[in-house]
């Protein structure tokens, strides 16, 4: 695996997570989103730390090439909160590379230092088997649970 430096964002990145979010709506779901709702809604997560924040992974050069978005969610039957790892985007150039895996274990040592995290959930494509065998190898197993959503 190359070096890659995983931190955490700044307002700065805002772009980059944007673009990133519109590539990833259009390869897993064939979707393009509305750009001023995507790039206020990522301004806003950065603005809000009590909602969650990004990561970033730049290569050598500094550049970009890997973002993931962690949100909170309160569980009362833990008394803890769920890590809810999202928006999870590697250029296709730099994937199978170990970046997500990078990403996943500095969330983990972020949870680490606050006492109420009891554990990390996320959601994947049911056809992303890909994705599916690297959250898989990294300890994570499916639930019984579905998802299901109104807007």
């Amino acid at each position: 695996m190359t070096d890659y430096q995983i931190r955490t964002t700044t307002l700065a990145d805002a772009d980059i997570i944007t673009e990133f979010n519109q590539l990833m709506a259009m390869e897993t779901e064939n979707k393009r989103l509305p750009d001023n709702t995507i790039a206020s809604g990522v301004k806003r997560l950065m603005q809000k730390p009590e909602y969650g924040f990004y990561l970033v992974a730049e290569n050598s050069d500094k550049a970009i090439v890997g973002t993931c978005m962690v949100t909170m969610e309160w569980s009362d039957w833990r008394d803890g909160l769920f890590w809810w790892v999202q928006s999870v985007y590697v250029k296709s150039d730099y994937r199978k590379q170990g970046i997500y895996t990078a990403m996943y274990q500095k969330i983990r040592e972020l949870a680490a230092k606050e006492p109420d995290v009891y554990g990390f959930r996320l959601y994947v494509e049911k056809d992303n088997l890909i994705a599916q065998k690297t959250y898989e190898a990294l300890g994570m197993q499916a639930t019984d649970y579905l998802l299901y959503e109104s807007t």
